[in-house]
């Protein structure tokens, strides 16, 4: 009778702790739950520039899309005086439209900030997810010379009153870039289109309404409008914040903790 009794728990204790076990692996089944990433660059770039994060966050299973915006990276022969702010936000919108894209973790990085603002009022039901790295937060609209360098605005509005389609490139090494990756960034930088700068942004306040908004600052990067930015939303409770000790192409200098943070904030 002992023996039986003793098997009979040895038997209940199993189970218990194979359904235990069952839990675990499902609550770690559901941390790992593939996401969809749509990263998108800032000005100057392109896709190519997230390549770190990219093979990172794609082995670890997840989907990844950065795409190139238009007259720029390998599309910089798109360049063109017709290329406006919109065009940009349409690119992005227009790869999750045709690639059947929902529940997206959206990252904009610097100049994006203005571009996925635009795009979470045009696929607001399509993100779960926005995060502004380094990037800029505007308001209804402002334009990117309203809230850049003033002397980034001098050259962009030099270049319109010249009827230049694009601006020239600044040297890596003006957004901080370590030394030994400043050649391949100043290799692959292209000029960036002038109107980008000049449209208003429109915004009726989607942004707002995604569910998880996470601002991500590069801590030795001294831009005022970032670092106003970013202490604006560590007061508002629906943003969760960051700060990353490196310059402004966070991604290039500290890609691990860049994707560290997008899988906690997915």
């Amino acid at each position: 009778m002992i023996k039986s009794t003793l098997t009979r728990r040895s038997v209940i204790g199993h189970a218990v702790a194979g359904a235990g076990l069952i839990t675990s692996l499902g609550a770690a089944h559901a941390q790992a739950a593939p996401k969809t990433f749509v990263l998108v660059h800032g000005g100057w770039v392109g896709g190519w520039y997230w390549r770190r994060v990219t093979d990172q966050l794609q082995a670890k299973g997840h989907r990844v899309y950065a795409p190139t915006l238009t007259g720029l990276g390998e599309r910089s022969h798109l360049m063109s005086a017709l290329i406006t702010l919109d065009t940009h936000i349409t690119d992005v919108v227009n790869v999750i439209k045709w690639e059947d894209l929902n529940n997206i973790v959206l990252v904009g990085h610097s100049y994006a900030g203005f571009v996925i603002s635009g795009v979470a009022e045009r696929a607001l039901h399509s993100i779960g997810s926005i995060v502004f790295v380094d990037a800029f937060l505007p308001e209804n609209g402002q334009r990117l010379i309203d809230l850049g360098r003033p002397e980034l605005g001098a050259i962009t509005l030099t270049a319109a009153e010249r009827n230049e389609v694009s601006r020239p490139v600044p040297p890596a090494k003006s957004f901080g870039v370590n030394e030994k990756d400043q050649p391949w960034v100043d290799a692959k930088m292209t000029p960036q289109p002038t109107l980008v700068s000049l449209q208003p942004i429109a915004l009726s306040g989607a942004r707002d309404k995604v569910a998880k908004k996470t601002y991500i600052r590069a801590t030795a990067n001294p831009q005022a409008t970032f670092e106003g930015h970013f202490q604006r939303v560590q007061s508002d409770s629906s943003w969760r914040t960051y700060g990353v000790p490196c310059g402004h192409l966070i991604m290039v200098d500290m890609p691990d903790r860049l994707v560290e943070i997008l899988l906690e904030v997915a």
